[in-house]
């Protein structure tokens, strides 16, 4: 298919747009280059598409030329086949350790799923760490925060499933809780109740089936000052 043709009003329209944000953007920069912010330049970055917002949003994690694939991918896939995809080539990218390359590979499909445009991928997930089981055996260990609630229940789920994917990419075990873990689970699920409404509340028994076959651990931060027994 060729391009769409645009009459020269469309354009000028744009184009006007466009210029408007430029302008507005020089008078914030020159306010913030005053120093009266903790940032001394806008953070925001201006984007043109997914791909731009995805790259930009995660430039202190080495993704650099993550936008080029995002748009060669994204013609033959749909988002969560381009998610799962590009997050399997960033596992296997040079990184640091195999800890640093997992969590480059998961912050990057979550961005994707959540269209570059959510903190979730930078604040919503507070970490990962490879962790080992009680036989030696590596997994992976995700620590999610508050913000990873703007993900919605599909982001969440998927960012999951995307660590499993590349765990094994890496060549990584798969979780092996412990008896304990698991009932810390029945009891933190149940006070939790208490104090924040649930959608939906599991049985012990699919707590446990769910902990107990999960391949990779979920931990988290703190959100409550309810006692733990």
């Amino acid at each position: 298919m060729g391009s769409p043709i645009v009459s020269e009003e469309v354009r000028s329209y744009f184009a006007g747009l466009l210029s408007q944000v430029h302008a507005t953007y020089a008078v914030a920069r020159a306010a913030r280059a005053r120093g009266f912010d903790p940032e001394l330049d806008v953070e925001i970055p201006l984007t043109d598409d997914l791909a731009s917002r995805v790259e930009r949003l995660l430039e202190h994690y080495e993704v650099e030329g993550v936008a080029r694939r995002i748009r060669e991918l994204a013609k033959d896939h749909d988002r969560e086949e381009l998610a799962i995809l590009v997050a399997k080539e960033m596992a296997v990218r040079p990184a640091a350790s195999k800890e640093k390359a997992v969590e480059r590979a998961v912050r990057v499909g979550l961005a994707i799923l959540t269209e570059g445009i959510l903190v979730a991928p930078l604040e919503g997930l507070a970490g990962v760490k490879i962790k080992r089981n009680r036989d030696g055996t590596t997994y992976v260990d995700l620590s999610y925060a508050g913000p990873i609630r703007s993900a919605g229940g599909t982001g969440q789920a998927l960012s999951v499933l995307i660590a499993d994917l590349v765990r094994r990419e890496l060549g990584l075990g798969r979780y092996q809780p412990t008896r304990e873990e698991v009932e810390r689970f029945k009891e933190e699920i149940s006070l939790y109740r208490q104090v924040q409404h649930l959608q939906y509340t599991p049985s012990e028994e699919e707590i446990s089936l769910i902990v107990s076959n999960c391949p990779v651990a979920i931990n988290g931060e703190g959100t409550e000052d309810a006692e733990i027994s």
